[in-house]
């Protein structure tokens, strides 16, 4: 079991959430406005509690193969439902890519989680914990960078008419 490295991908995850919790505090006086904004913000709050979740799930009893198994998949299948309940026009064909490849990404947590033993079949050495431990820190770099840009989109006003509502620096 990867006791260590959920321990410390659980505090990262959260604690990128809670700094995430603070960005959007600081833009929601555009986005509460935008129903686009506010989806994505959700979606990218899903990308760090998500896995954090799974991780904190892992640690319950680690010597607990079918545990982490039934939890990855619930979250991972959880993750894919909740992204395509929020799914958003995306602004730029980057934000389309990330949004596929999180979708993608949970898909293939939830599938490793269902069925371990195609990870043997497809070749890799890796055990399936370590394969899926991997694909839950590509989903928080993803998560990383699909925030940094939306940090950085502006939200236009509720007339759509004022242009946006955040002054340029």
């Amino acid at each position: 079991m990867l006791t260590d490295f959920y321990v410390a991908f659980a505090t990262v995850c959260f604690t990128l959430l809670g700094l995430w919790i603070i960005v959007v505090q600081t833009r929601h006086g555009e986005w509460h406005h935008s129903p686009v904004h506010r989806r994505r913000a959700y979606g990218v709050a899903l990308h760090f509690s998500l896995p954090g979740l799974m991780s904190l799930l892992s640690l319950v009893d680690p010597a607990s193969t079918t545990l982490w198994r039934i939890s990855f998949a619930i979250v991972a299948a959880g993750g894919v439902l909740a992204l395509a309940l929020v799914r958003g026009p995306a602004p730029t064909g980057l934000g389309a890519a990330a949004y596929g490849a999180a979708v993608v990404l949970y898909l293939l947590i939830a599938l490793v989680a269902v069925v371990p033993s195609m990870v043997a079949d497809l070749g890799v050495l890796a055990r399936p914990l370590r394969v899926e431990a991997v694909l839950q820190t590509i989903l928080v770099f993803l998560g990383v960078n699909v925030a940094w840009l939306l940090l950085f989109d502006e939200a236009q006003s509720p007339s759509g008419l004022e242009g946006p509502t955040r002054p340029r620096a």
